[in-house]
């Protein structure tokens, strides 16, 4: 029986809330950002993916956090996930003793409430729903195409650097080189990027890259997040450099980038604000994971030939 089992829907979204912030402060208060760790870990089956439903999609927002953050603390090499009964209907079994780990959906239904004057209007009710999933390693039975691949017989990918390029340049932003410095200039409307040589490797530059394309996304004639405060306030700096690490890491994944990821000067600082917005608004991780979707599916939206539909939320 689930636990949310009794509890209002309200009471229900709110402990969803509470559980997954929590554990992300307790990751950041130890200094890791659980959403790089992945780069690292020796996981995803020799792969840099996104962590995958049982039929092959991309999870998307939040859950990417919560499944690579899982696969890193258990060891998990493979990015596929399912239910126990999606197991079940290909004639697997979970393994006895296996425990799951927590995914959210979220949604809208849509309800009709009649006022005092008799007059009938229709609202969109949020609802957010935790399940629970498995990894594939913690499943016996599953068909021959859900085996894991020795990493060393993964043939690496080609043309991987040429076709962030591509990505890149189908965007149509103004991407400028020189000096030491990355950033987005929202007046000018333009990218600034120190010369790729610069760069620890190319991995690294197109990781930074990534960071500051989402942030390009966020002009008003774009996504219009709103930016205004950014150089005023500290704590909305914090919150926008959240939603373009988050979707850095996102869209890396997407394109098969592997950057080690190594904290910036100023990440120290935003580590510390990071944790104050998140102790004191427990669905901010959320709001930043779907901006940070949203801002990936901007990036897509631009392509040519779309690499696969990031549009959910979560």
């Amino acid at each position: 029986m689930s636990q949310e089992n009794g509890k209002s829907g309200q009471e229900t979204r709110v402990d969803i809330y509470i559980r997954i912030t929590d554990r992300i402060v307790a990751s950041l208060e130890e200094g890791v950002r659980p959403w790089v760790q992945p780069w690292g870990a020796g996981h995803l089956n020799g792969r840099i993916t996104r962590p995958l439903r049982h039929n092959g999609e991309p999870y998307c927002g939040i859950n990417v956090l919560l499944l690579w953050s899982e696969a890193v603390v258990r060891g998990y090499r493979s990015p596929t996930w399912m239910t126990f009964r999606q197991a079940a209907e290909l004639d697997a079994h979970v393994r006895k003793g296996e425990t799951g780990s927590t995914v959210v959906y979220a949604s809208r239904v849509k309800k009709t409430k009649t006022m005092q004057n008799g007059e009938e209007v229709e609202r969109d009710i949020p609802f957010l729903k935790a399940y629970t999933v498995f990894n594939i390693e913690q499943i016996d039975g599953l068909p021959d195409e859900y085996r894991l691949i020795p990493a060393e017989d993964i043939k690496p990918g080609l043309n991987r650097i040429a076709k962030a390029d591509a990505f890149f340049s189908a965007t149509q932003s103004l991407i400028r080189h020189g000096g030491d410095k990355a950033f987005y200039a929202p007046e000018p409307d333009f990218i600034q990027m120190p010369p790729i040589e610069t760069f620890r490797d190319v991995e690294s530059y197109y990781a930074t890259l990534a960071h500051e394309s989402v942030h390009w996304t966020g002009a008003k004639h774009r996504i219009d997040r709103d930016l205004s405060r950014y150089a005023k306030d500290q704590t909305e700096r914090a919150r926008e450099e959240l939603v373009a690490e988050l979707g850095a890491v996102f869209l890396c994944a997407d394109l098969g980038i592997a950057p080690e990821m190594e904290p910036r000067e100023d990440h120290a600082s935003y580590i510390a604000s990071w944790l104050e917005v998140l102790k004191n608004d427990k669905r901010f991780i959320f709001s930043a994971a779907a901006h940070a979707q949203k801002a990936v599916a901007y990036l897509h939206d631009l392509q040519p030939q779309k690499l696969v539909a990031f549009r959910a939320v979560v």
